[in-house]
């Protein structure tokens, strides 16, 4: 007579708990793969998400908890235990099949290497515990590895250092031969906490009316970004190559610098981004000068004085600097003057060494004039003639995402600044909603992120300029809802009744199809990635 452990019932049963296994721990790994990437493969960072998010203990990861102590019961036939921890794999791999992200994985190499080193290690892990411990043992191990998903992603992620360190070193030594094969290339780096990226589309806009220019695409702000740029699209024939720097720690901005050796420089902003990283400010301000300190001495730096951090910041001792500024002009090279918005964008009055120019602009907001003024100052140090560079301001096509304005036919004003909001970005933004006094004011945001100790502070203090830019507040998601609303509320001149709260951007969307009237503007500002609630 057969006993259990032998019988066709208890193979049957283990061997569908492993079946359905496989695409539970590939669905799971992809996800967890996914918000990796999305913390920019740091270990630390990915950690400290889970940890304060508590994606560690997911309604998934906890019955994926129940289903392997279910399996280790001894009073349970394993021919019971085994069906039903088959059946919460398959509920939530359908649950995943079905989930909808705002950035989904993209499978680039390294993903697919570090997807195949993880499938492989959980697969092995599997294979030997039915070696040592039968087909019980391989359910329980890989019934726990789906609660330990994570532990398997960065485990994979470890054992790919060397061959990560070997490729990149490989990349980057093609990048770097390629460089020292245009010795007549200028190359001009773009930092600051905020505005880079609109500054580096606004340079390559002006700069192309005479050079052939190139600069980093989308979000390519890192060292394997700019790699990846130089290898894949510059060409012989490239006179100008932009470059735009981004930071999480100190170091990250010279290490490019070290790759690139720019010419001259452009340091857009030094305020409160990062923090969760940086810690403080003056962290901060000595990462963002990694550009200014690696210029020669016969280069141009053009920096923000706007902002504190910058002002305070000697440069006697460097290459040329040409300081701008809107607000604190005070020791400035290059202001702005008479700025007026309507709903066809901005005009204002550049003041610098060329004297006084009129432009007219279809962007909006004092930070996109701000870093016009970046942008048109190194065009004139680079002799692009006046009249072609209010061509191109006249011209310039808004970044998407950062305050550019839309019309729709419904007769909305849309502002869409959905793309990192800051403290000094988003206050700009609400400066531009008070100004549009056709209709009401709407504004819809999530609040800002990253900002450390500071969070709570910095999103009440947004809450009180809400209160007194807009009309209509619609706080989407649980993340900063607490700190914006009593921001708002602390303002007694604000109807409370038009305090909306949304869990998500569909709920924050389908409230506006029932407030908005034609006439009103609405501003979108900062969209959180999936990373946050």
């Amino acid at each position: 007579m057969p006993t259990v452990y032998t019988s066709t019932v208890y193979i049957v049963a283990g061997l569908t708990a492993l079946f359905f296994w496989i695409p539970a721990i590939f669905m799971t790994l992809k996800r967890d793969l996914m918000m990796f990437q999305q913390n920019s493969y740091r270990p630390e960072r990915y950690s400290r998400w889970a940890s304060q998010t508590g994606e560690s203990t997911t309604v998934a990861r906890c019955f994926y908890l129940f289903a392997t102590a279910f399996l280790l019961v001894p009073m349970i036939p394993f021919i019971i235990s085994a069906p039903v921890a088959a059946l919460i794999a398959i509920w939530f791999t359908l649950s995943l099949l079905k989930a909808k992200y705002k950035k989904p994985l993209v499978f680039t190499p390294r993903a697919k290497r570090l997807m195949g080193v993880a499938l492989t290690l959980a697969a092995v892990i599997v294979a030997i515990a039915w070696l040592l411990a039968g087909l019980k043992g391989a359910c329980v191990v890989a019934y726990a590895l789906l609660f330990l998903s994570q532990f398997v992603l960065l485990s994979s992620y470890t054992i790919l250092i060397p061959v990560e360190k070997s490729i990149n070193k490989k990349y980057y030594d093609d990048a770097a031969s390629i460089l020292k094969a245009m010795p007549e290339l200028k190359i001009i780096g773009i930092t600051g906490s905020y505005g880079k990226t609109s500054t580096k589309h606004y340079l390559q806009r002006i700069l192309s009316e005479k050079y052939e220019t190139l600069m980093t695409p989308g979000s390519y702000n890192t060292t394997l970004g700019v790699v990846r740029t130089i290898r894949e699209y510059l060409k012989p024939y490239t006179e100008v190559f932009i470059v735009e720097m981004g930071a999480k720690q100190p170091g990250d901005i010279k290490e490019i610098c070290d790759l690139v050796h720019p010419q001259d420089a452009i340091i857009t902003a030094v305020g409160e981004q990062h923090l969760e990283t940086f810690k403080t400010i003056e962290t901060v301000q000595r990462t963002k000068f990694e550009l200014f300190d690696s210029l020669p001495s016969n280069g141009i730096a053009v920096i923000n004085n706007d902002f504190a951090m910058i002002a305070s910041r000697p440069t006697n001792n460097g290459p040329e600097t040409i300081r701008y500024a809107i607000t604190d002009t005070t020791g400035c090279d290059v202001t702005a003057k008479d700025i007026e918005y309507d709903r066809r964008g901005s005009s204002f009055t550049y003041v610098g060494p060329a004297g006084e120019i009129r432009f007219r602009t279809p962007l909006v907001g004092q930070c996109n004039i701000s870093n016009l003024l970046a942008a048109i100052s190194m065009a004139l140090k680079l002799d692009v003639p006046i009249e072609k560079i209010k061509y191109a301001v006249e011209t310039m096509e808004q970044v998407e995402h950062r305050l550019n304005m839309k019309h729709t036919p419904g007769g909305l004003t849309i502002i869409d600044d959905a793309f990192n909001s800051n403290p000094d970005g988003s206050r700009m933004a609400l400066e531009v909603l008070s100004h549009m006094t056709g209709g009401r004011r709407i504004i819809i945001t999530p609040g800002m992120i990253e900002l450390g100790e500071r969070q709570e502070e910095l999103n009440n203090l947004f809450g009180q300029r809400i209160a007194k830019s807009a009309d209509i507040a619609i706080i989407v998601g649980q993340y900063n809802r607490d700190a914006i609303s009593e921001g708002i509320k602390a303002d007694k001149s604000f109807d409370t009744d038009n305090l909306y709260i949304a869990d998500s951007f569909t709920e924050a969307q389908q409230l506006l199809l029932g407030l908005a009237k034609p006439g009103d503007t609405v501003l979108y500002e900062n969209d959180l990635p999936d990373t946050f609630k």
